[in-house]
């Protein structure tokens, strides 16, 4: 089908749309947001789109799976106002996310094995009941080294995924060893894209020394949406390629 529409000099919304299994009017959308270049329109007002807008749709549908629907369509608008560098640095830096989310899915496998190999056992607690000890933070310090907010600590201390004691002296948060690892593997699950629902079982499993296999079954998971994810760009990258090789063979086509 991708070729009929390749050799057809004037396509029809639903010949585009055809191809896809899409809509005519989330072809029309596709138009007006510019994920699509604009259409020229017949004597009477209807769109005529032509080989480029079909090559352009290719490219966007098949970023999508990989960089996402804000991403993909920011690449294409680039492509469409002929800006390629613009593109381009886009998708460098969809790829540099997912390096970075590599990476921290390597630090919670890193916290797994720290966990597993010398952290405090089931029940155990960082809530002595004198006051703040020497391995004892604040909620400042502690939210400074996670890059976070303190405001963000309340509100994972509401969903139970830390539990500070209170200073008995002046009533401020004091952040344990087992505090800080809580939070620790709470900041990354949800850089990872796991809400505060899905990470209280987690947290719960490993404080109960109910097996670490949970917080090992969402780290599979996760790896293999990153998996998938990376071919997915693979594919986006190739149709992205021949959406710009035939711009510019267009461009220095003699008229």
């Amino acid at each position: 089908m991708g070729q009929n529409l390749q050799s057809t000099a004037r396509l029809r919304p639903i010949d585009l749309a055809r191809e896809h299994g899409l809509s005519t009017q989330a072809i029309r959308n596709y138009e007006d947001v510019g994920i699509l270049p604009d259409a020229e329109r017949t004597q009477h007002g209807y769109r005529a789109y032509d080989a480029r807008h079909a090559r352009a749709l290719r490219a966007f549908l098949a970023l999508l799976p990989g960089h996402g629907h804000q991403t993909a369509a920011s690449i294409m608008r680039a492509v469409n106002a002929g800006t390629t560098d613009e593109a381009l640095r886009i998708v460098d830096e969809s790829h540099a996310q997912l390096l970075e989310d590599r990476r921290t899915l390597q630090a919670v496998e890193n916290a797994l094995r720290d966990l597993g190999s010398g952290e405090p056992g089931p029940g155990a607690s960082s809530r002595p009941d004198a006051s703040a000890t020497h391995t004892d933070t604040f909620i400042g310090p502690l939210a400074a080294k996670l890059r976070i907010r303190p405001a963000t600590l309340r509100t994972w201390e509401r969903a139970g995924l830390v539990r500070p004691r209170r200073d008995p002296q002046t009533g401020y948060r004091l952040y344990g060893e087992a505090d800080v690892r809580d939070a620790q593997l709470t900041h990354q699950l949800r850089r990872g894209g796991y809400l505060l629902e899905q990470i209280a079982p987690l947290i719960d499993q490993v404080r109960s020394a109910g097996g670490l296999e949970p917080l090992e079954a969402a780290l599979g998971d996760w790896r293999g949406r990153l998996t998938e994810r990376g071919r997915a760009m693979l594919a986006g990258a190739a149709a992205l390629d021949a959406c710009l090789r035939a711009a510019r063979t267009a461009a220095v086509r003699p008229a």
